[in-house]
């Protein structure tokens, strides 16, 4: 599977992980480590807070893996929360990558993709490389890639839903009108076969959370994922066949040992 690029930085791996709602740490080191993920997201509200969640337990294995961090501007609501809630991810975790999440509707958790434009020119004039997380709308897309963003974050569905692919024609028609932008298809996939199938089309990776952290066995999950991510990149490099609605024959015909032809008339 070849390499990829997001921001001038090779990355060999095209999972992406978050952090959230796992059961216990260890259980979140061991699906890390069964999903080799090229990042980590991180909310800096959600892990900042005392006791929240894991604790000085995330804080440790964070220090502690060698997979970079993805700060995400989870729950913020208005372009100036996003961008003072970078600015201190940036502080916190050293980094100037920056997850760009500004939601507009509490029910579908779905951008507001007019002011998440505002604050991904802001942040990318702070020096941010900014991943927005955004709808399938071409237009948006366009319009976040005009303030400099050099990749996209669309969703498949609403985040934890786990539906999968939602508006296919839309998410494909994205991926064919900005063919060498980078595309990470982010929220909404609940099963790997989901995951292969966005890979397939052409997509560059797959982020995921709830989909492993909620699962039954997180770890073999997170393996699952891994996998299918890779399946499907392979698939997709490896040119598809192109649907047809008639059958062609695959096996071939010379040197079979019985076949039917006229000669004289006759069957033989």
């Amino acid at each position: 599977m070849s390499e990829w690029k997001l921001y001038n930085q090779n990355f060999t791996s095209r999972l992406l992980l978050g952090t959230a709602a796992y059961p216990t740490v260890d259980v979140l080191q061991s699906s890390i480590q069964a999903a080799q993920p090229a990042m980590m997201t991180v909310s800096l509200r959600r892990q900042g807070a005392a006791g929240a969640n894991y604790g000085e337990g995330l804080w440790s294995l964070l220090r502690d893996l060698a997979i970079p961090v993805l700060p995400n501007t989870a729950g913020c609501l208005s372009v100036q929360e996003a961008v003072t809630t970078a600015q201190m991810a940036r502080e916190v975790f050293a980094t100037d990558w920056i997850k760009l999440e500004l939601i507009g509707d509490d029910d579908t958790l779905q951008p507001d993709v007019f002011q998440l434009v505002k604050a991904a020119q802001i942040l990318i004039h702070d020096g941010f490389k900014v991943l927005p997380y955004c709808t399938e709308d071409l237009i948006a897309c366009r319009r976040l890639l005009e303030v400099g963003c050099e990749a996209l974050m669309p969703w498949a569905a609403p985040i934890g839903t786990g539906l999968g692919v939602v508006h296919e024609y839309a998410l494909r028609v994205l991926r064919e009108r900005l063919p060498s932008v980078p595309l990470i298809v982010d929220a909404g996939l609940g099963l790997p076969s989901q995951a292969a199938q966005v890979m397939e089309w052409g997509f560059d990776g797959v982020l995921l959370n709830t989909a492993v952290s909620r699962s039954g066995r997180p770890v073999l999950m997170a393996e699952a994922f891994a996998q299918a991510v890779v399946a499907g990149r392979l698939a997709f490099e490896a040119e598809p066949v192109i649907p047809r609605q008639h059958a062609q024959a695959s096996t071939p015909t010379v040197g079979q040992p019985f076949w039917h032809h006229q000669e004289y008339g006759q069957q033989v």
